[in-house]
C-alpha cells in the first residue's frame, strides 16, 4: 500500500468515528449563500429532503449522511455505472446558470448531479453531464424530441460513452491531420530550399568536369578518392560500368583538375586506367548541367522523407562502404517500445479542470474533517 493508502484508510475510519459536521460553516459555500444564511432554513430544508442521504443531529447543529447509504467505491465498476447513466450537452449559451439548466430539466427524468464543464478560468464551455438515476432514465432523455434546443439554440446531445467516442475520433483525426500538414510544410520547405540550390547552381559556370574511357571496375567512390584535396565535388553523374560521366564541382573544375593532375605527375588516371578529362564550357556546359540538375530533383523526390543534399549519400557524395547501413542500424538498435495504456485515449481537456477541481475538493474537505476530528 501508498502512502496515500493508509491515509485514505485512516481518514476513513476516522469519519466514520465522526458524529456529524457542524451546520454552522455550510453558509460559507457560496451556492448555499446565494440562497440564504439562516441555519433554521437550512435545517427545515434538510427535514423536508426525501432522499435518505443526509440525516440531522437530535439537537439539529450536526449533519451526516445516513449510513443506510454509505458512499460508494469509487472503483471501475462504479465509473461504468456512472458512465452509462450520464448524457453530455452541449450548445448552451456561455451566460446559462446552473438554475436556468436545472428548471430547464424539471419532468424530463430524476436526475443526479449536473456538472457545468468550465475552463481554467472557471468560465462556462457551454456544456453538461448529466447524471441520472439509473440508465433507463438516461436512455429515456436521449429519446425526446424536446430536448434538441435551448431557449432557440440548437444542442448536441449524446450518451457519454458516444461522447468518449467522438471524442477519441477528433483527436485521432486532429492527429493525423497535424501530421499530413507537417509532412507537406516539411516538403514545401523541402522544395524551396531544392530550388535555391538549384538556382545557384544554374548560375555556376566553369564547375563540370567531363571524362571518359574504360571505367569497368570504377565506383563513384573513386572519383572522391581522385580529386581529394584538390577540389569538392558535389555531383558525380555516372553509373557503374558506362565509359563516360561528369563530374560537378563545387567550385572551378580547372584548377581541381590541374591540382589533380600536378599531384599525380602530370597524367590524371583512375585505377591505372587511362581517361580522357574536358572541362565543359558554353551551350555544352548548359546542357549538360540541366540534365543534373533534372537529375538532382529526381533523386529528392525519390527519397522523400530520406532526401538528402548534394555532396551526401548516393549519386551525390561520398561515404564509407556500409556506412548508410551502418548509420541507420546504430539509430534503430535501441529503439524502445512506448507503454500504451487504455486511458491514453480517454478524456480532453476537461479531464485537467475536473482533477484539479477533485484535488481541491478533497484538500479542504480534509482540513475540514481534521479540523472537525482535533476540534
Amino acid at each position: 500500500l501508498t502512502f496515500f493508502d493508509y491515509f485514505h484508510n485512516y481518514l476513513s475510519e476516522k469519519i466514520k468515528s465522526v458524529k456529524g459536521l457542524f451546520l454552522r460553516p455550510l453558509p460559507l459555500f457560496s451556492r448555499l449563500k446565494s440562497l440564504t444564511t439562516d441555519s433554521t432554513v437550512i435545517v427545515a430544508a434538510l427535514q423536508k429532503s426525501k432522499t435518505g442521504l443526509l440525516e440531522l443531529s437530535d439537537d439539529k447543529t450536526k449533519i451526516r449522511r445516513s449510513p443506510n447509504k454509505p458512499l460508494p467505491e469509487v472503483n471501475d465498476e462504479y465509473k461504468a455505472t456512472i458512465a452509462h447513466k450520464t448524457v453530455y450537452m452541449k450548445g448552451f449559451p456561455l451566460e446559462t446558470s446552473l438554475d436556468e439548466i436545472q428548471e430547464w430539466l424539471n419532468g424530463k427524468g430524476k436526475i443526479e448531479n449536473i456538472q457545468m464543464r468550465r475552463n481554467l478560468l472557471k468560465q462556462f464551455k457551454g456544456s453538461v453531464f448529466i447524471c441520472f438515476d439509473t440508465e433507463d432514465a438516461s436512455k429515456r432523455f436521449l429519446e425526446r424530441s424536446d430536448i434538441k434546443t435551448f431557449k432557440d439554440n440548437e444542442l448536441l446531445v449524446l450518451s457519454r460513452e458516444a461522447y468518449h467516442a467522438k471524442k477519441a475520433e477528433e483527436r485521432k483525426q486532429f492527429k493525423a491531420e497535424n501530421k499530413a500538414k507537417a509532412k507537406q510544410d516539411k516538403e514545401k520547405q523541402q522544395k524551396q530550399t531544392e530550388d535555391k540550390e538549384m538556382l545557384l547552381l544554374d548560375e555556376q559556370t566553369g564547375c563540370l568536369l567531363k571524362f571518359s574511357g574504360e571505367l569497368e571496375n570504377v565506383s563513384r567512390e573513386d572519383f572522391h578518392d581522385l580529386f581529394s584535396g584538390h577540389g569538392k565535388i558535389k555531383w558525380v553523374d555516372f553509373t557503374r560500368g558506362a565509359k563516360e560521366g561528369t563530374l560537378l564541382f563545387d567550385g572551378n573544375a580547372k584548377e581541381a583538375f590541374d591540382k589533380a593532375k600536378e599531384a599525380n605527375e602530370g597524367e590524371l588516371k583512375i585505377k591505372d586506367s587511362a581517361v580522357t578529362w574536358k572541362v565543359l564550357e558554353g551551350d555544352e556546359e548548359k546542357e549538360e548541367l540541366k540534365k543534373i540538375i533534372e537529375a538532382q530533383q529526381v533523386c529528392y523526390r525519390s527519397r522523400g522523407r530520406g532526401g538528402r543534399r548534394p555532396g551526401g549519400r548516393g549519386r551525390g557524395g561520398k561515404r564509407g562502404r556500409g556506412g548508410g547501413r551502418d548509420r541507420d542500424q546504430g539509430r534503430n538498435q535501441f529503439q524502445g517500445k512506448k507503454t500504451k495504456f487504455d486511458s491514453d485515449d480517454e478524456g480532453d481537456d476537461e479531464n485537467g479542470m475536473n482533477s484539479l477541481l477533485v484535488l481541491i475538493f478533497v484538500f479542504l474537505y480534509v482540513i475540514y474533517i481534521l479540523y472537525i476530528i482535533f476540534l
